[in-house]
């Protein structure tokens, strides 16, 4: 999978910072240090699936962020978290 760039909601961006305490530099580390794309469910227009990228960043946080695959190979990010401890074991896999 190729992502070509990510774009942003504000009121994701906000929630990001309050709720999950992820910034927008640490997703963006996420997808530049070749991340294990996973698909997650059909998304609702027609080839606008959700998938997630998992990935550390440069501080060694290990997250998960959810995203849209735009036509144009943009990422639509929908959330970040900190991956749980099932997640880190599958991305421990790859």
């Amino acid at each position: 999978m190729r992502i070509r760039g990510l774009f942003w909601l504000g009121e994701i961006v906000d929630k990001l910072e309050w709720k999950h305490a992820v910034s927008q530099h640490e997703v963006h580390e996420v997808f530049s240090s070749k991340p294990y794309f996973r698909f997650v469910e059909k998304g609702r227009s027609k080839g606008e699936d959700v998938y997630a990228a998992l990935g550390q960043t440069l501080a060694g946080r290990y997250l998960i962020a959810f995203f849209i695959q735009k036509s144009d190979n943009m990422a639509l990010i929908l959330s970040a978290r900190e991956m749980t401890k099932r997640e880190r074991k599958l991305y421990a896999k790859r």
